[in-house]
């Protein structure tokens, strides 16, 4: 069996969701979700410790090459994600896509238009683009 499309999951979540059919209901589970993400990361620094941060200013260049800031500017992570914690932040990001599938659904926005939108705004203004 394939992977579904977006369109596929977004139509899958628009049967499922009964209990917050609310806009108000799903931008809280949304917010909600979007703080378990968070803090499952968290835990993988705190609880588990398979990742370490360690954070400082970046040392940001005035060489305006693309691929040397790339190599210059830190994630702050040392180590790697364990299999368990994988594990929970794949459940948590999942929530949080049903979450924001819910809202796409409710504001009939197509979840896959904005994917291909944004997909497109990277490509056409590149390192433009970067935040």
């Amino acid at each position: 069996m394939s992977a579904p499309t977006l369109n596929e999951f977004q139509q899958q979540v628009s049967e499922l969701i009964l209990r917050h059919r609310s806009v108000l209901d799903v931008l809280s589970k949304f917010g909600q979700t979007g703080a378990a993400v968070n803090r499952a990361v968290a835990k993988t620094v705190t609880e588990c410790g398979c990742v370490e941060i360690q954070a400082t200013k970046q040392p940001y260049s005035d060489d305006p090459e693309l691929e040397t800031a790339k190599k210059l500017l830190e994630t702050h992570m040392d180590g790697s994600v364990c299999e368990n914690c994988r594990d929970v932040l794949k459940a948590e990001l999942g929530r949080n896509l049903f979450y924001m599938s819910a809202l796409c659904n409710l504001l009939e926005i197509d979840l896959d238009e904005v994917v291909k939108a944004e997909s497109a705004k990277c490509s056409t203004l590149g390192v433009f683009n970067l935040t």
